[in-house]
């Protein structure tokens, strides 16, 4: 039985004690119900108040029975309720601890500074795919949601170098900078390059104003939702079969359809092979439409002759686990 029913128990039987003992005093010495139960409830506590009235060698006897079960039921309700405490912070410490060995062993994560309603869209769309990711939230109000959704976390003040790296920013493939104002994001992200120089920053910013701030702190993409929303209503306006599409290119439709990109790595069985000899038509069922130079020039709908060398970042259309597949194979761990 856990702590929280021991409770209950404890309410019920002294409910249960109060009813009886007034129930008994009334029979025995045919006291009125408030005489009754004012006995019942001096007797019980053990407070030691004068009887009500005089009493019979029986209803003596029948106190002392009352006292023992008080005293009985104070010693249960007393261990029910440090029991419910104790397992409580128990539970609280050891989940915490938990939650850190988890974060402790991310490589290659990413960090995302906030989980209002941009940052939690930004978790539910990341958790798609197979990324390890943590939360930094100020709000202990949000930390129950927080662990409904699963999500790994640290409650704290984002901008926090040691916070930052608990969070494992050394480690991190990537950052979010999704905080709730403008200032708070450019400061984070100016603590997070000093943390991590290599690091990949992705910020929020509320004031288009902002953008080039958020780029001098040292943010490498800087996006506005609000701009990105207008946009995409805009374009769903005039290219409504275009934007269905890039729904489910990016995931977001109830297909299994998706875009990914894939950089080439050298140890890659695919390097320095032409598409047409690289199999991935035929053997994974997914379109290449783009080759990124690692000089960042981009050749759109290569032709078969194209070649896959290293450092190219390939981006394909097709089905996710045959994604998964092919990345193996460019990007071998």
């Amino acid at each position: 039985m856990d702590s929280t029913k021991h409770i209950v128990v404890a309410i019920c039987c002294w409910i249960t004690i109060v009813i009886i003992g007034t129930i008994g005093y009334m029979l025995i010495e045919g006291w009125n119900l408030l005489d009754a139960l004012y006995m019942t409830v001096i007797t019980y506590s053990t407070v030691g108040f004068s009887e009500v009235h005089e009493i019979s060698k029986f209803g003596r006897l029948y106190t002392l029975v009352i006292i023992f079960m008080g005293v009985g039921f104070f010693m249960y309700l007393a261990g029910a309720v440090i029991q419910y405490m104790v397992e409580g912070k128990i539970r609280t410490v050891l989940g915490r601890r938990k939650l850190d060995k988890q974060i402790h062993r991310l490589k290659n994560h990413y960090i995302v500074c906030g989980y209002g309603r941009i940052g939690r869209e930004i978790c539910d769309t990341l958790k798609r795919s197979p990324i390890d990711l943590v939360v930094i939230e100020s709000s202990e109000k949000l930390v129950p949601t927080m662990e409904t959704d699963n999500i790994l976390y640290l409650w704290g003040d984002a901008s926090d170098e040691s916070l930052l790296q608990k969070a494992g920013i050394q480690h991190a493939k990537g950052l979010v900078a999704a905080l709730g104002t403008d200032a708070e994001n450019v400061f984070l992200v100016l603590t997070a390059r000093q943390l991590a120089p290599n690091l990949f920053i992705t910020a929020r910013a509320s004031d288009t104003n902002v953008n080039n701030k958020l780029r001098a702190a040292g943010a490498d993409i800087v996006e506005s939702p609000y701009e990105m929303g207008a946009a995409r209503m805009a374009q769903r306006i005039m290219r409504p079969t275009v934007t269905t599409f890039l729904d489910l290119a990016f995931g977001s439709g109830t297909t299994d359809i998706q875009m990914e990109e894939i950089p080439i790595n050298p140890d890659s069985s695919l390097k320095d092979v032409i598409l047409k000899d690289s199999g991935i038509r035929q053997n994974f069922n997914l379109i290449i439409i783009a080759i990124k130079k690692p000089d960042g020039s981009m050749i759109f709908n290569p032709s078969y002759e194209a070649m896959i060398t290293s450092g190219d970042t390939v981006i394909a259309v097709g089905e996710s686990k045959n994604l998964q597949s092919l990345e193996k194979i460019l990007n071998p761990s």
